[in-house]
């Protein structure tokens, strides 16, 4: 079927595009592009009002998907994403068995072939996650990975580290390294500080962030190897990866959008729904992390979505599982930054260019001949984020009951729709 895309107003940073057109979507390409256009026996999509642009990329979420398909499972959490506008986004390995071998990602391929979205799997850098052993990155490779890391353990072990960097070489896949010096956050449930003390909560410090981002630096300067830093937290840290890239090391960094919105402030009255891994900081961070979008420091904007039952989160600060849902309100709490912060083609390029860039993949734009992934939002819309309405499986957010403006209003992945807020 053809679908025709009326009058919406295009932000594409791929194209540079910036203005109102329609668009002509036939079998799962993007076949036209005018100002007006008249088409005969076509789905007529009315994006007045709205911004299209291409369908986001999350670069960081987990699926669960296998070994906990009580919180979320590939088709759900790919039901999630569609819902926030994205068309492609990225699994971590650490399920339960890890996805450390290239069964484990094959069986990923597989289950993604039903998902309303594309599923890029991550391999592990370790054999199960353990930090000892390194894990067969060519079979991964050959089955679909697109990057490795063992997100939510770091690598202690530094030649361990070196040997995954200098690998990146050869397959030309990034390393993601979750960042933290265990020996410094061990037991730690937030930020180290003075509210940390005040509630009686052993911390976090900054500093177990900031010593690894430095140690992995210095390790992908004397590898040659692509590192890729996973939720950048600190403003120490963000200025790490600023005084990388002017040496022009191939290190690209990353910051969810809970990190962005969020300070430590957030988990007064022992609220794990705001419990995460690394910790929420403070404003002074946000400011920094801010910035570093801003010049280009920091390259992408993620979710790292982290499903979790209601039950876990029920089980007492210390003892609850760090993470928050985040694929469905992802771009209308980063919105909130446009204006006061960040131009609209500049965040938009955080969720689509800049996490094309840290795979290494084409950034496909809207234009005749590329296929027709594409988000439709509406900035002006405000909604209530309400736990009978979360499309994930679980419903670990914080922002619950928050009032929104901004929202997806359609999502095409292939030509076909296969997201509605008006179903």
């Amino acid at each position: 079927m053809k679908i025709l895309i009326s009058q919406g107003h295009i932000l594409d940073p791929v194209t540079g595009r910036d203005g109102t057109y329609d668009i002509l979507i036939e079998d799962q390409l993007i076949t036209r592009i005018k100002k007006s256009l008249s088409v005969r026996k076509a789905r007529i999509i009315s994006a007045k009002g709205c911004l299209v642009f291409p369908g986001l990329i999350d670069l960081h979420c987990h699926l669960r998907e296998p070994g906990r398909e009580d919180e979320e499972t590939i088709i759900t959490g790919s039901q999630a994403a569609v819902a926030g506008g994205f068309t492609t986004i990225c699994c971590m390995p650490n399920t339960e068995p890890p996805l450390d071998n290239k069964v484990a990602i094959r069986y990923v391929r597989h289950q993604a072939q039903a998902a309303f979205c594309r599923i890029l799997p991550i391999g592990c850098i370790s054999i199960r996650r353990e930090g000892q052993r390194l894990a067969p990155y060519g079979e991964m490779v050959e089955e679909g990975a697109v990057a490795f890391s063992d997100d939510g353990s770091c690598v202690m072990d530094s030649l361990l580290m070196r040997r995954a960097l200098e690998y990146t070489r050869l397959h030309h896949k990034p390393v993601i390294s979750h960042a933290e010096d265990y020996s410094l956050a061990k037991n730690g449930v937030m930020n180290e500080g003075p509210l940390s003390i005040k509630l009686g909560l052993p911390g976090i410090p900054r500093q177990a962030e900031e010593i690894m981002v430095a140690r992995d630096v210095a390790l992908s300067a004397l590898t040659g190897g692509r590192l890729h830093l996973a939720h950048l937290t600190t403003q120490e840290a963000v200025e790490v990866v600023r005084s990388a890239k002017k040496r022009r090391l191939p290190v690209t960094a990353e910051v969810t959008v809970h990190h962005l919105t969020l300070t430590e402030e957030a988990v007064t009255g022992y609220n794990t729904q705001a419990k995460v891994s690394p910790p929420l900081r403070t404003k002074l961070d946000i400011e920094a992390l801010v910035r570093g979008l801003k010049d280009g420091t920091v390259d992408c904007i993620v979710t790292d979505h982290a499903p979790h039952s209601e039950e876990e989160k029920e089980a007492g600060f210390e003892n609850a599982p760090f993470g928050m849902i985040g694929l469905e309100t992802a771009l209308p709490l980063a919105w909130r930054l446009v204006g006061k912060d960040l131009n609209p083609l500049d965040l938009i390029s955080a969720f689509i260019t800049g996490p094309a860039k840290v795979l290494g993949i084409p950034s496909v734009g809207l234009a005749e001949g590329q296929p027709a992934d594409i988000a439709i939002f509406n900035p002006d819309t405000e909604w209530v984020y309400q736990a009978e309405k979360v499309v994930s499986k679980s419903k670990n957010s914080p922002f619950l009951g928050w009032k929104l403006r901004g929202k997806v209003v359609a999502t095409i992945v292939a030509g076909k729709m296969v997201y509605s807020s008006h179903q």
